[in-house]
């Protein structure tokens, strides 16, 4: 019967599949190569990914779909050409015929349409949905045939019927995150990036150290306690009894400022606007903290170790600018300033984190065992740092200017390495 059909009219017909083969198979790669979040949010605007994202759903049916017309066209494609190849060069044709279906299939059916619906899987896949989607409900009963099939094999071979979807580890999010650019623009990224981050910080890393907690000794006589009071820049402050060790509570300024104003705050009266103190130990990463301070309706603790000891005070303010970045000017910060010396030197204080000037010069230096430069360069030298000692700590030269009378680093002159410092800028 087809022998009868004039060889144009058959090569036309060959043309036709070999085109609704690449469609199928540009389908199938578009598809399976949508962006499922961006699909979700167009969904609810286009019709098109509205039904990409039914298809989707049951990826099983759309495989079988997808697979029964491929698979049906290709061979169609595959007789006429015998047909063709026969009428014209006779039972040698035969040859001829398979090199050329097997060359065309390749390059217009296969790799040229897939290649392309991989780098515009919307343009291909929201507008092949309009056509899979009825062809489904129209083949429907073939295809749930095919796949009982498939599933019956695939059991016999003890192959799960169900595979579990797997969640993202922290480590593949973090390179999602970073290699494909998905948030945009680059400080939300980083965001991003510091909240994940948040899992490996502990309380230790930001907190202010023990010796540079500034509270206030319920034991001075108010005249020092009243012009505490007044030139204080902070919000809250820890009250304690002669030591920073016996903390009584935490003082909120706010709650004091008309007494003071009208003179009637007294030691009776401030005790009693006391909040009870609030521990955290300083093993606690920061993204669990940052949730207790949240249940807890607070914003500052008191760090303590494994023994119980205070070392050191955190708030929540701490925390957030290890996602955000620095988003204060406090005037207590004009102290831990970091003045740049020349092409290649920058004075920094003994006290502040290691953590703070490696997010805000784009160094490397360890923050494994210190919290501070101070506690850097004392760990370095197992011994009690003196004026004008210069120590080389991963690349980093340190010079010691000036200590205090407490042996505690109080200015350090920094040099990075020239290669770290070409990358920053």
């Amino acid at each position: 019967m087809l022998n009868s059909i004039p060889t144009n009219y058959l090569l036309g017909a060959i043309g036709v599949l070999l085109f609704l083969s690449a469609f199928f198979s540009s389908s199938e790669t578009a598809l399976m190569a949508l962006n499922r979040l961006k699909l979700k949010n167009d969904a609810k605007q286009k019709k098109g990914a509205y039904l990409a994202q039914k298809l989707l759903e049951q990826p099983d049916r759309l495989i079988g779909l997808i697979l029964i017309g491929n698979n049906f066209i290709n061979i169609a494609a595959t007789a006429l050409t015998t047909v063709v190849a026969i009428k014209i060069a006779g039972d040698k044709g035969v040859a001829y015929g398979t090199a050329f279906l097997t060359f065309a299939i390749l390059i217009f059916s296969e790799v040229t349409p897939k290649t392309y619906a991989a780098l515009h899987p919307e343009k291909i896949a929201y507008v092949a949905s309009f056509i899979l989607a009825p062809m489904l409900k129209i083949l429907y009963p073939l295809v749930w045939l095919t796949n009982l099939f498939t599933n019956g094999i695939l059991r016999l071979l003890g192959v799960p019927q169900s595979i579990a979807k797997e969640a993202l580890s922290h480590e593949e999010l973090r390179t999602l995150v970073v290699e494909n650019n998905m948030i945009d623009p680059n400080e939300h990224q980083n965001m991003m990036i510091n909240v994940m981050n948040l899992d490996h910080i502990t309380l230790e890393d930001v907190m202010v150290p023990r010796n540079e907690i500034q509270g206030i000794n319920i034991n001075d006589d108010w005249a020092t306690i009243e012009k505490q009071l007044i030139e204080t820049y902070l919000t809250r402050l820890p009250v304690y009894q002669d030591n920073i060790d016996e903390v009584i509570g935490i003082l909120h300024i706010r709650t004091i400022l008309s007494l003071l104003n009208n003179k009637t705050l007294n030691k009776e009266r401030l005790k009693k606007i006391l909040r009870k103190p609030y521990f955290v130990p300083e093993s606690a990463r920061l993204s669990a903290q940052m949730k207790e301070f949240q249940r807890k309706e607070r914003r500052m603790g008191l760090v303590v170790d494994e023994y119980g000891d205070l070392v050191g005070l955190v708030t929540l303010d701490d925390i957030l600018e290890e996602i955000v970045g620095k988003f204060t000017s406090e005037p207590g910060d004009r102290g831990l300033k970091i003045i740049k010396k020349g092409d290649n030197q920058y004075l920094v204080k003994g006290r502040i984190a290691i953590r703070s000037l490696n997010r805000r010069l784009q160094w490397n230096l360890p923050t494994e065992d210190a919290t501070t430069i101070n506690g850097l360069i004392t760990e370095y030298l197992q011994d009690l740092p003196t004026q004008d000692i210069a120590v080389e700590i991963e690349g980093y030269r340190m010079t010691i200017l000036e200590t205090t009378e407490d042996n505690i680093i109080s200015r350090v002159m920094i040099e990075p390495p020239l290669v770290k410092n070409l990358k920053s800028d």
